[in-house]
């Protein structure tokens, strides 16, 4: 049997690419037109995967749910994005997140363990990237460390990450110094 490789998860809204603010609320892009990629993120994702990392996308992409947005439209951004990045798999939770939740909305960690199991990863030299208190509670219900890019918005943590930075590229430095 293979060792397990480690993985690093990833957020999309405000760790891979740039929120759209709307009415002052950081806010995922709609459309092609408005995605763009935050700076550092290309060449992080290629010194992680030259470290040996798998690269997993998880994010929660609750408009869909709320019929806000298209399925169409996520499943685009996420076409373009692969242009950039090589991603070993995509997770995706549409949950609306009103009232009872599914295992796979962050903060729960159902897309972390469903893809650790499927790609056969190893958790404990895993981590999970992201800005808001969802992704590091997701990191750390799934059992992996944390790294907690802070943008400032006005949202106080829960769990205690295992770094907190500024920016994607701190963020690709203090995973591969660990």
């Amino acid at each position: 049997m293979s060792a397990l490789r480690p993985a690093v998860f990833l957020d999309r809204d405000g760790t891979l690419n740039a929120t759209v603010l709307r009415e002052g609320t950081p806010c995922p892009p709609r459309t092609l037109d408005e995605f763009r990629l935050m700076p550092g993120v290309v060449e992080g994702c290629i010194r992680l995967r030259d470290a040996g990392f798998a690269l997993v996308l998880v994010t929660n992409q609750p408009d869909v749910g709320r019929g806000v947005l298209g399925r169409e439209a996520v499943e685009a951004i996420h076409r373009r994005l692969s242009q950039f990045l090589t991603l070993d798999r995509i997770e995706v939770c549409y949950d609306p997140g009103r009232g009872e939740t599914s295992e796979f909305r962050k903060p729960r960690p159902g897309m972390i363990l469903r893809a650790a199991e499927e790609l056969g990863l190893d958790l404990a030299r895993s981590w999970m990237v992201g800005d808001r208190w969802r992704d590091v509670d997701c990191g750390v219900n799934a059992g992996v460390r944390t790294v907690f890019i802070d943008h400032g918005y006005a949202e106080p943590l829960r769990a205690r990450p295992t770094v907190t930075v500024r920016h994607f590229t701190a963020a690709i430095e203090a995973i591969l110094e660990s």
